[in-house]
């Protein structure tokens, strides 16, 4: 019960500072989109391994949810200056999974890698595997899918924006 407290704590903290760097409400929610992919990797892990789901497991899921988080920024942060820099947005999206996987896939070998060390310890094998797991497959499946997400907030909102200028114009022009 405390250890879910102490996540939901987290996720506001984080949606907070990624709200006051990317000065937009809805851009963390597209990035904070790829925490539950840790759980696509962590459940079927222990499962597989046949550990329990505990306390360290969990303090590894919330340790990985920073990671996860990380990894969204450089792939959103990569798309916006890609477009402040003039290039279309559908294009900004597919290089930004491009380019940037190879940092993200060397900071999950890093995390895999440096986990494996407690990986058959009793008590944080857990935790290891909340890590381990939990990097690998989000990275596999955030890579394509908050660069999608953040595309399809991005067109929505360009596409209000357009709808909002007409009404404006026709507004400016009464007065």
């Amino acid at each position: 019960r405390d250890l879910g407290l102490a996540f939901a704590a987290v996720l506001l903290l984080i949606y907070i500072l990624v709200v006051g760097w990317f000065q937009s409400f809805l851009t963390p929610i597209t990035i904070m989109a790829a925490i539950p992919f840790s759980l696509v990797g962590i459940l079927p892990v222990h499962a597989a391994m046949g550990a329990f789901f505990t306390a360290t497991s969990m303090i590894g899921f919330i340790a990985g949810a920073g990671i996860v988080v990380r990894n969204s920024i450089i792939l959103v942060d990569f798309i916006e200056l890609r477009v402040r820099d003039g290039m279309p947005l559908e294009e900004a999206v597919i290089d930004a999974g491009a380019v940037r996987f190879r940092p993200m896939a060397l900071t999950a070998a890093a995390v895999v890698v440096g986990s494996a060390v407690i990986l058959f310890d009793p008590i944080f094998q857990g935790l290891a595997i909340s890590l381990m797991a939990g990097e690998v497959a989000s990275l596999l499946l955030s890579r394509a899918t908050v660069p999608v997400l953040f595309y399809m907030t991005a067109r929505r909102q360009a596409q209000k924006a357009l709808a909002a200028q007409p009404a404006a114009d026709a507004a400016g022009k009464d007065v």
